[in-house]
């Protein structure tokens, strides 16, 4: 039996997408999968370094590793009128060159802040350090992401949300792409369409029994947040525009890419669809 190693996020809507296959709800022929938690920097490093096969990703580093990676459509999270925000203390003013904490270089968050805000003064952090650095006066201001923006301190207050940036800088009103998957182009393709479909079904099965695997989560500490907490987070980034990437989504992408693409994070443009793993070569191999 093959083992696949599955690299994601220790944030609640990872696991919650993940967890249908860990409980033995879903499973793949010969196969036994396996996962590891990181911080989603750190996954984006990885994916940079080529390191596992299957990996959660920013969708802002997409373009950085489209020749080593294809990316999932399942899995996906995204803001829809909500999304990270950038936090201060409570009664500050922030200067032009402020000192910020962002969660990591290749983020989606970072990248839409570094556009907004050319003249701060970044620094890059684990996103679990945030808060507090912001709090003890680390950092003047910080991007908080995942579980944090529905649990910070009261002493600390919205500056601007993310989701508001975004809506400026595309034009339009689209979601704003956040997270996904991505999977390794060396892997034999029929073997990579098993694994799309496979993780597919598993977001789709966790929001079908979301109930008793929130309550399974809860009760083994599998995440760092309560129950009510839990069920409107899910809401917001697990929820069933996750299970497989939609026509709207696919357009929030590639608009993420073209923003990069002009403020120069990018050497191309990309269209995302051009990437993707062609599922209907199953359908034609077994035709």
């Amino acid at each position: 039996m093959k083992k696949t190693l599955i690299a994601h996020s220790p944030d609640a809507d990872d696991i919650f997408m993940y967890y249908a296959i860990k409980f033995g709800w879903v499973d793949m022929k010969d196969t036994h999968f396996d996962n590891i938690a990181k911080d989603i920097q750190t996954l984006n490093e990885d994916a940079l370094k080529g390191v596992y096969d299957i990996v959660a990703i920013s969708f802002a580093l997409y373009p950085h590793i489209k020749e080593e990676y294809a990316p999932l459509r399942t899995a996906v999270s995204f803001g829809e009128g909500y999304g990270p925000k950038l936090i201060k203390r409570k009664g500050t003013k922030l200067k032009r060159n402020f000192r910020v904490a962002l969660s990591g270089k290749h983020t989606t968050n970072a990248m839409l802040f570094r556009i907004a805000y050319p003249d701060a003064r970044i620094t890059y952090m684990n996103f679990l350090e945030i808060e507090n650095a912001v709090k003890e006066g680390t950092v003047a201001a910080g991007v908080l992401i995942h579980e944090s923006i529905l649990t910070f301190g009261d002493e600390l207050e919205v500056e601007r949300e993310m989701w508001d940036i975004w809506q400026e800088l595309a034009g339009k009103d689209l979601p704003l792409p956040l997270g996904g998957m991505a999977i390794r182009r060396s892997l034999p393709l029929n073997k990579a369409i098993e694994y799309e479909a496979t993780l597919t079904k598993a977001v789709a099965v966790a929001r079908e029994h979301k109930e008793r695997l929130s309550e399974m989560l809860i009760e083994r500490n599998l995440v760092r947040i309560d129950a009510s907490t839990l069920e409107k987070y899910l809401e917001l980034y697990a929820n069933d525009d996750s299970i497989s990437l939609s026509e709207i989504q696919y357009e929030a992408i590639n608009k993420l890419f073209e923003i990069g693409y002009k403020h120069g994070f990018y050497d191309t443009l990309v269209n995302i669809k051009d990437y993707l793993i062609p599922s209907e070569y199953k359908e034609l191999r077994e035709a």
